[in-house]
């Protein structure tokens, strides 16, 4: 079947982009303050520009197809996915968003979109099945002026058949876990680490934002990790700590490629911090680059809570780090942002239609990620550079994020007019300066909910 599938994609990439498809409605105020409502969570103001001006992350809203729309007859992704179901490949995933911005778009401009195959590759052994890859790139045109452009990719894979669903039925969306062989390949979630009589202090500090530090009550030694024994004088632990400033630098650290972590997007680093406590610690570094850790990097501590019982801590570059925000995920939520969006896909409303297609409860949306990764960057932006606007966003979907759940977005500054030399981009940032805030920034953002990284995702913002 693959050189079928092969001669088919090799069709409709020489057929060229489909013929423009207009948009149902202008850019309009109504539509961008649903938008924005919607995602105003977890503090997300989005520092949008104005009112007059649509977020850049809305770029896909305005030509969706709608609840009754069908692709057009020429459309590249439909084409493409009438093939893939035919030889039974019919279950689908979002996987990657890669957005850029020309200009910000003003209410009135009528919108229209032209999209063409880029690749199709397959099959590839996922941990969802055996599937193929098809992206497509789409531009968006206001009165003949491209103003967005996309590369937009999915999976169309082939479910493991069970004895109750012998067969898949037709566009099945199942959220991944895994559709990079980089990715654990479950939705187990993060190891879980044995709490006892002498950690349990500890476990209870990281829930409460706090970096404990066992203290014996007889000598006053600190020691980490802790135990039931002063390792200076032999008293036993009396569940006495001292609360760290949750600040030191990178002793050591290794980068870890295998074996597979569940819910964790290798390759991860992973740091041995001195505190200035004394003591050494052991913990992630999530949403950092390898290339971007070294040994004496300034670090701080951050909490990353993946349930209502666990809360882990992680190190962040002390220089460069955006504040965390905390989004608690709830059924309207995903609701009311999938409509939002005008993404009307039963699994984003219907709990019932999720479970019977492989999920836990209703999930949160691509679009809805794209604007939640936007929104965190301008607010922040807004801080530093008030005049910035968003240039790109490149989206990569992990774990799925279900109703119910707690999403936590963290972000970095990796680059600073292009420069992946973020140690003296940010000594520069230090100085008197100025011009400093005026210089194209990238940010790295993570989002995590409790099965592990829901979105990996890169932002460029510039100067208007």
């Amino acid at each position: 079947m693959s050189p079928e599938i092969l001669a088919a994609a090799a069709r409709v990439a020489a057929a060229g982009e489909s013929r423009p498809r207009e948009a149902r409605d202008p850019v309009n105020l109504p539509m961008i303050r649903n938008w924005a409502e919607a995602l105003a969570v977890g503090g997300l103001t989005g520092g949008d520009p104005d009112p007059d001006t649509a977020p850049p992350a809305m770029i896909q809203v305005w030509t969706m197809p709608g609840l009754h729309g069908v692709r057009a007859d020429d459309d590249p992704l439909g084409q493409m996915v009438q093939v893939l179901d035919e030889a039974g490949y019919t279950s689908v995933v979002a996987t990657n968003c890669d957005q850029t911005y020309q200009r910000y778009l003003k209410l009135g401009e009528r919108l229209t979109v032209r999209t063409r195959l880029v690749d199709v590759a397959g099959p590839k052994r996922t941990a969802l099945g055996e599937g193929w890859f098809v992206t497509t790139r789409s531009t968006w045109f206001s009165a003949g002026e491209p103003v967005a452009a996309m590369d937009f990719r999915i999976l169309k894979f082939r479910p493991p058949a069970t004895a109750s669903n012998p067969t898949s039925p037709t566009n099945t969306i199942i959220p991944s876990s895994s559709t990079s062989p980089t990715n654990t390949g479950n939705n187990t979630g993060p190891m879980r680490p044995l709490i006892t009589r002498d950690t349990a202090f500890f476990w209870a500090g990281a829930a409460a934002g706090e970096l404990r530090i066992q203290r014996c009550g007889n000598c006053g030694a600190l020691r980490h990790p802790p135990g039931p024994m002063c390792p200076s004088c032999g008293e036993g632990g009396d569940g006495g700590y001292v609360v760290a400033a949750g600040t030191g630098e990178v002793y050591s650290y290794v980068v870890h490629h295998h074996p597979p972590v569940p819910g964790k997007r290798l390759p991860m680093v992973v740091a041995l911090v001195q505190l200035p406590e004394g003591v050494r610690m052991v913990g992630e570094m999530p949403g950092v680059r390898p290339d971007q850790v070294r040994i004496g990097l300034p670090v701080r501590a951050t909490f990353m809570r993946v349930d209502e019982d666990l809360t882990l801590p992680a190190w962040r570059p002390a220089e460069g780090t955006l504040p965390d925000v905390v989004i608690d995920v709830t059924p309207t939520f995903v609701i009311s942002s999938a409509l939002a969006t005008r993404d009307f896909q039963d699994v984003h409303h219907d709990r019932d239609r999720a479970v019977a297609r492989g999920a836990k409860d209703i999930f949160v949306n691509i679009l809805t990620t794209t604007g939640l990764v936007q929104r965190y960057v301008s607010g922040w932006a807004g801080t530093v550079a008030p005049d910035a606007t968003v240039r790109a966003v490149s989206v990569r979907l992990g774990v799925p994020c279900h109703a119910g759940e707690t999403l936590t977005f963290s972000g970095q500054v990796t680059g600073v007019d292009g420069s992946a030399d973020h140690r003296a981009d940010h000594r520069a940032d230090h100085r008197a300066d100025h011009r400093a805030d005026h210089r194209e920034r990238v940010v790295s953002v993570t989002g995590r909910c409790g099965l592990g990284d829901h979105v990996t995702a890169t932002v460029r913002i510039a100067p208007c």
